[in-house]
């Protein structure tokens, strides 16, 4: 019947939408959580502070400066641009599998930490349980940095369950694919923090596939041998923004391309 047909695919689009939404929602809720976990100046503040005011840590300063805001139908699939969003951003190449199964072996760069980045989201979201991100974010964040309950992946994925009617072991006929397609460095505090941001590309397989655009933006911290999500409260909400349209090019994106392996 065409009635039950358009009741499915509404169904599934409502999902599709309950994981875009449900980011910008768990990061709010994580940024609640860990609003007193920024972590304490240690030098370096703005230079300008008035006496008997704390100077501010540089990364707080990056990583909690607000960025543009967009309608939540910026998110679903919209026309793609003519405009020119500049030179993309070419992602290292993992070189192994690191802990929770997350490739790494990303060099000491800011594009090395926004490939970091991609391969933690995909890994905890594309594993489509529950114990598999919390997997990794225990395995991935620093002491001071997202725990696997406030993680604003791990609330997504059960807001994301509950408006499926899943348990948060998922379901055989679930599929999530995420594939990052624009990013931005939103800044840096010397060689070994950064705050990459990257606009993922979500579908959702549930009896048919529906498509939506998720972003997320993380404190990204160089341990000396690999990039790990570093100490303090999660940044700023990034704009979630249907890649390559007007929108995503208008508030910073670029494309990313995957570096060539030989």
């Amino acid at each position: 019947m065409i009635g039950a047909a358009v009741t499915v695919v509404l169904f599934v689009v409502g999902v599709v939408l309950a994981v875009v939404y449900a980011v910008g929602s768990a990061r709010h809720t994580a940024d609640q959580h860990g609003a007193t976990a920024h972590p304490a100046s240690q030098g370096g503040g703005d230079g300008g502070s008035k006496p008997g005011r704390a100077a501010i840590d540089p990364r707080d300063a990056v990583a909690d400066k607000p960025m543009a805001t967009v309608d939540e139908d910026a998110s679903h699939p919209g026309p793609v641009s003519t405009r020119d969003p500049g030179t993309p951003i070419t992602l290292p190449a993992g070189t192994r599998s690191g802990p929770a199964q997350v490739p790494t072996g990303f060099p000491h760069t800011p594009q090395g930490a926004m490939a970091q980045l991609v391969a933690i989201d995909q890994t905890a979201l594309q594993s489509g349980t529950m114990e598999g991100a919390r997997a990794v974010i225990a395995a991935w964040a620093m002491p001071g940095g997202p725990t696997p309950t406030p993680w604003s992946g791990v609330q997504a994925m059960a807001e994301f369950f509950d408006a499926a009617g899943l348990s948060g072991g998922g379901a055989n006929q679930l599929a999530l694919v995420v594939t990052p397609l624009m990013g931005q460095v939103k800044g840096s505090v010397g060689p070994d923090f950064v705050v990459p941001c990257v606009d993922f590309e979500i579908d959702v397989t549930l009896q048919q596939t529906s498509r939506g655009a998720a972003a997320d933006c993380q404190r990204m911290q160089w341990n000396g041998t690999r990039w790990m999500v570093g100490p303090g409260a999660e940044p700023a909400t990034p704009p979630s923004v249907w890649p390559d349209t007007d929108t995503s090019i208008a508030v910073g994106y670029r494309d990313l391309r995957q570096e060539s392996t030989r």
